[in-house]
Formats: C-alpha cells, structure tokens, sequence
C-alpha cells in the first residue's frame, strides 16, 4: 500500500510540474511573436523588391504577408497606425500597378517599422 501511494503521488507530482512548464514555455514565446517588427520589416523588403522586378502581376503575397504581420505588431499606437494605412495604400497602389506611387508607400512604411524597433 506505501508502494502504491509514494508512486501516485509522484505521478501526480510529475504531471503538475510539467503541464506548469509547458504553459509558461507556451506565454513567453507567444509574447515575444506580437511585439516584434521583424516579420512585417521582412515581407515589406520582399514585397519593394517584387514591385521593382516586376511584369504584370502586383506582389500580392507579400503585401498581404506584411499586412498580417502588421497587425501583431505593438508599440506606439500611432506610428502602428500610420504604418497599417500605408501598407493599405501601398497594396491598392501596387493592385492599380502604380510602381512607384507603392514602392514609396513601402519605402514610408519600412522607415515607420524600423523607427519603431529601435525604440
């Protein structure tokens, strides 16, 4: 019977301890994901070199990339917001193949991203 229970409770130890540490692994990497700039600062570099190399077709997958990616994004709410709505006039800029009307879209978002990370 002491077998028994000294084996229970260790179990039920084990089992506690672990789903704790899975948890807490689980909240600090989603924290980390929202706050940074890096993926949008990616795809919005993807998406400047696609409209520069490009024949007819806008660079819809990067553009929208970065627009998900931008919603993730946390900080000073109006740089954030300044940069959501050039992202959206840069892809409505690219979809009516204005090159460089989008391009400098992105260029104004890329500078608002980057000043955004060094803070």
């Amino acid at each position: 019977m002491k077998i028994t229970k000294n084996t229970v409770l260790s179990l039920l130890l084990a089992f506690s301890l672990g789903s704790t540490c899975v948890i807490a692994y689980a909240e600090g990497a989603d924290k980390s994901s929202v706050n940074s700039p890096n993926e949008t600062i990616m795809h919005i570099e993807k998406a400047i070199v696609e409209i520069s190399h490009r024949d007819f077709m806008p660079p819809s997958e990067h553009l929208k990339a970065a627009r998900v990616a931008s919603e993730k994004v946390t900080g000073n709410t109006d740089i954030v917001k300044k940069a959501n709505a050039s992202i959206i006039q840069a892809q409505i800029k690219a979809n009516q193949f204005d090159i460089k009307g989008a391009t400098d879209e992105l260029n104004k978002t890329l500078e608002l991203y980057k000043s955004l990370k060094s803070e």
